[in-house]
């Protein structure tokens, strides 16, 4: 093979495979463009339910009804909170003491599952709901940061929407998952953003996102304290990164202004998300801050406040992407460049107009 003529074309990133490089992992992405031309004959999901009653008597999340351990919900007008039925992570959990051999070793792993129903109607989601919902919905997240944060080292705050991402109830809400260690994605952030403050002397997050908001070659939505954009590193097809554009440690050290700015630019982003293929939009969801617990007496400034949006869609409403085969083996590939879903993410369909100045 001649590879001198390989190397005389011009490289496309629309055209031409490469790597691309997530500082937050330290890791390396595939992108390789021009396989979307290939036809698709692989799995097509079932489209979004759309008739989802405002209330249901046999559903666990809804004001005044019976959850699985007996428990009676308050007919709540706003969000509620309640202990998880069936956790993951408990508080008293035994230690599974000393290992015997290196490679078979066991820790003990503790902590407290929560559920967090953002609204009392089964028929809205956060783009649909009101601007002071959404802010109501963002203090909780606030006052439980600050109130499991005193004890546990992290407090993940995560949202599943949608049933191909594995969300077995369409009631708004998400989950707090509190851990007395400090999980494998957040541990990696915070070696990987550690290592760029020492290097450079500024938080990696803070100055990407001064060199997004200069370049706006992969801003969504952006207003004067926060800026949402595809990753230059995106794995998924419509991922998004939420920033703030000052410097920001944890969501609890956010001001007023800022969380009303948040809920704002949050119905923006989601909006935008659900116009898209004219459904409600599936993803998982989360908030990464700086550690908690022990970690609040240390120096943490190298962490950004930041949230990750990961959407499953790929070509349609019912064609999702699917992390198999190279991508579980040997790296992440993606399909498009994240500049190539900024035009598409732009675009207007009014499907929601009305019901959103509800």
């Amino acid at each position: 093979i001649d590879m001198s003529k390989k190397q005389d074309a011009r490289f496309d990133p629309k055209e031409h495979q490469h790597l691309r490089y997530n500082p937050l992992r330290d890791s390396w992405i595939l992108v390789s463009a021009h396989r979307m031309k290939r036809p698709w004959a692989g799995q097509v999901e079932k489209p979004p339910e759309e008739q989802i009653p405002r209330y249901d008597p046999r559903n666990p999340l809804c004001p005044g009804n019976t959850r699985a351990n007996g428990e009676v919900n308050p007919d709540y007008e706003s969000t509620f909170v309640f202990d998880n039925d069936f956790p993951a992570l408990q508080p008293d959990a035994p230690d599974p003491g000393a290992d015997q051999h290196p490679l078979f070793q066991s820790k003990a792993a503790r902590g407290v599952c929560k559920v967090m129903c953002f609204h009392p109607w089964s028929d809205v989601t956060l783009p649909l709901m009101k601007k002071e919902e959404v802010v109501k919905v963002i203090e909780k997240w606030v006052e439980l940061v600050e109130e499991i944060g005193i004890t546990y080292p992290w407090v993940q705050i995560f949202e599943n929407k949608g049933a191909v991402m594995g969300c077995s109830n369409p009631h708004p809400h998400c989950q707090v998952w509190a851990s007395n260690f400090l999980p494998n994605e957040p541990a990696l952030s915070d070696r990987c953003q550690r290592k760029y403050y020492e290097k450079h002397g500024e938080p990696l997050l803070l100055e990407y996102a001064k060199q997004e908001a200069e370049k706006k070659e992969r801003v969504v939505v952006e207003s004067s304290d926060w800026l949402a954009v595809v990753p230059y590193w995106a794995t998924w097809p419509y991922q998004m990164l939420l920033l703030p554009r000052r410097h920001v440690l944890r969501l609890n050290d956010l001001t007023t202004e800022e969380r009303e700015g948040l809920a704002d630019i949050m119905k923006r982003l989601l909006t935008k998300y659900d116009n898209l293929f004219e459904v409600s939009f599936p993803y998982s969801m989360g908030w990464h801050g700086a550690p908690t617990g022990p970690h609040l007496k240390e120096n943490n400034s190298h962490w950004q406040l930041h949230a990750h949006y990961y959407p499953p869609l790929l070509r349609s409403a019912t064609v999702k992407k699917f992390m198999v085969g190279y991508e579980m083996l040997a790296q992440e590939q993606r399909d498009l460049t994240p500049e190539q879903m900024i035009p598409v993410l732009h675009k207007s369909v009014k499907r929601y107009v009305a019901i959103l100045h509800r």
